[in-house]
Order: structure tokens, then C-alpha cells, then sequence
């Protein structure tokens, strides 16, 4: 039971939920760039909503498949065929074997994920999937994935449904918020003049094509620091801003280093990385600062949001209407508004 990569896309990599316990060692947790929109894949495929999932920044590839499985695209529209069948990211299909699935480009964002009834079975590294490019390991071989590569699948209800979110959700992914991208000063804001700390809130950022799955790097605003851009190397996280000696401020993501040596002059609040991280590039931002509790209770909102969005997905119609599929309708609302439509045509019992 596998998957065959036909062609792969030039950041085409195995996630699960994360690799966490060893940043003592110095190795972080990588898993995906957008937790929230692979938990959606999963889901949608009837996965746990951390199993292992494809990444993909750029076209996502082609693939064939060995058994009749059930899969789905998120992150961002994105023009998806089986055959020459145009299919819809945001809800799981079907692909059979002899069929080919091939992912396009995500559209208004960067990284986009393709989940797989069962999961993808690749071998277990320090207790994860993951693929950690910087350290080659997890995934296949610690690497991106290459045309010619075979997935094993883990095993599959191949009766469960295919699903879709009750309502309809924008993007193709689960809401993260608008607005300024939120951040928490520290912890050496103090190697910064407050008039360099006003420049994060007050000046307009740009994202610049500086970034892959360990960082990304944000142009049009300087940020000098008062004492010099080197410090004694201390513990980073993904959503430290590190501000190097060209005064270009470096975010971390998923598959950052575990320390730095740079001055890190804020941290990106947990709730909006992954939305800085979606930016393509040439998007503008702007920063507002928060308190860490403020960034507490937003991370804790997001993830409510994302589990009742995950609670609330619904069996698609596939062929034969199923009842699992009419017991998630709103029958007795199509049959009000049939009512209100054709009040003679019901008082007649029919036309």
C-alpha cells in the first residue's frame, strides 16, 4: 500500500505534528510551517490530526496510487485534478488506482498541505516523521521528496466518508485572524533605542523571497541595534525575531536552530506565525506588540476555533445519497423554504 511520486514539487516534504524533547540536543521540532491547516487535511481524511501529511511550497506535484485511498489539499486555493477532473482543496476525494492526483500552485499563500487516509508510513526518527531538512532527518532520508519516490500508507477504513466542513470555510483553511501580525518584546528589546522598537509598529515591513522552512527574512525597515548585533548564544524558538548585523529582522520558523547568537528584539505570538508565514512574497505588514498573557489567551482562542472547526466537519454526497450524508443536512430547513417558495405547490402536495 504506497503512493507514488510521479513528479515532486521543489519543497515537497513528510510532516507530522513536530519532533519535540530534544532541543537540549539541538534539534528542533520542524513539523509543518501551518499546524492548523495540516490538522484540517487530517481531519478531513479521518486522520489523527497529527499524522504524517505532505508539505509543499510551490506546485505540490503528480501522484499515483497503488489502493483507493481518500485525500485533501489545504493551506490555499490551488488547482487540484484527478485525470482531468478539477476537484475542490478544503474537503477530502477519492483517487483510485490508475488514477493521477496532481496539485498545483497555492494561490494568496506559500505552503500548502496534502493529507492521505491512513497517513504516510515512513519510518519513525526520534520519535517522529518529520522531515528536518537542516539535519536530514525523518521524512525519506532526511531530504525533499523526489520524482521516483514510493510512500507506504498507514492502514485505512476504506468505507469511511469523504468530508467537508458544515460551513464553508475561506481559503481553503482554518481562520488565524487579520490584521496586524501580533508580537511579544524580548528578550533583548533592550539592545534596541525606543525609537528603533517605535520603527516595528510604526513602519510598514516586506516580505522578501529570503525564506525557507527554517527562516524567513523582512525588508524595508532597519533595526540597528544600540550595542552591536552579537550576544552570547542563547535559546531561540520559532517566532524569535533576530535581528542580524544588516539590521534586517530574521523570523524563525519550524526548522530553526535551537540558539543564536543574534539579538532577539521580539517574539511572533504563537496565533499569528503561521500567518506571517503564509505571506507571499511582496506582502506588506505591520506589527503590534502585545503582552505575553495577551498572547496566551489568543493562541488559546485559535486553537477552541480549530477544534470546533474540526468537530464540526460533515460526510460529502458521493454517488447514491447516503444516509450518514442526509442526517448532516438541514432537511427541515430546504423543506421551510419550499414552503415559503411554493406554499400552493406544498398545500397541494405537489405540481
Amino acid at each position: 500500500m504506497s503512493i507514488e511520486v510521479l513528479s515532486a514539487g521543489p519543497m515537497l516534504t513528510i510532516q507530522d505534528a513536530g519532533r519535540f524533547g530534544f532541543r537540549h540536543l539541538g534539534v528542533s521540532a520542524a513539523g509543518p510551517i501551518d499546524a492548523a491547516a495540516m490538522a484540517l487535511a487530517n481531519a478531513l481524511c479521518g486522520n489523527d490530526i497529527g499524522a504524517a501529511a505532505l508539505e509543499f511550497a510551490g506546485p505540490g506535484g503528480r501522484f499515483r496510487t497503488t489502493r483507493a485511498l481518500r485525500f485533501a489539499v489545504t493551506g490555499g486555493p490551488c488547482d487540484i485534478r484527478v485525470d482531468n477532473r478539477i476537484v475542490a482543496a478544503g474537503e477530502s476525494h477519492r483517487l483510485l488506482p490508475g488514477e493521477t492526483l496532481s496539485i498545483g500552485v497555492p494561490q494568496g499563500v506559500v505552503w500548502g498541505y496534502m493529507a492521505i487516509s491512513g497517513g504516510i508510513a515512513s519510518p519513525v526518527v526520534l520519535g517522529s516523521r518529520s522531515t528536518h531538512l537542516r539535519s536530514g532527518l525523518g521524512g525519506i532520508e532526511g531530504r525533499a521528496l523526489r520524482t521516483g519516490d514510493i510512500l507506504p500508507l498507514g492502514l485505512d477504513d476504506v468505507d469511511g466518508p469523504c468530508l467537508r466542513p458544515a460551513s464553508p470555510l475561506q481559503g481553503a483553511s482554518i481562520p488565524c485572524g487579520k490584521g496586524p501580525i501580533r508580537l511579544i518584546l524580548g528578550p533583548q528589546q533592550d539592545y534596541f533605542a525606543p525609537e528603533i522598537i517605535a520603527r516595528l509598529t510604526e513602519e510598514e515591513f516586506t516580505v522578501t523571497p529570503q525564506r525557507d522552512r527554517m527562516a524567513m527574512v523582512l525588508g524595508g525597515v532597519e533595526l540597528p541595534a544600540m550595542g552591536g548585533h552579537d550576544i552570547v548564544s542563547d535559546g531561540t524558538v520559532p517566532g524569535s525575531v533576530q535581528v542580524p548585523g544588516s539590521g534586517l529582522p530574521l523570523v524563525l520558523l519550524a526548522e530553526s536552530q535551537t540558539t543564536g547568537g543574534y539579538p532577539k528584539i521580539a517574539t511572533i505570538a504563537s496565533v499569528d506565525l503561521a500567518r506571517l508565514a503564509q505571506m507571499p512574497v511582496g506582502s506588506t505588514l505591520r506589527f503590534a506588540i502585545i503582552t505575553r498573557d495577551e498572547g496566551e489567551e489568543l493562541l488559546l482562542a485559535h486553537q477552541r476555533n480549530m477544534r470546533a472547526v474540526l468537530a464540526d466537519l460533515v460526510a460529502k454526497p458521493e454517488g447514491d445519497l447516503h444516509s450518514e450524508y442526509l442526517l448532516s443536512c438541514d432537511l427541515i430547513g430546504i423543506f421551510a423554504a419550499e414552503e415559503i417558495l411554493h406554499p400552493v405547490w406544498s398545500q397541494q402536495g405537489g405540481g
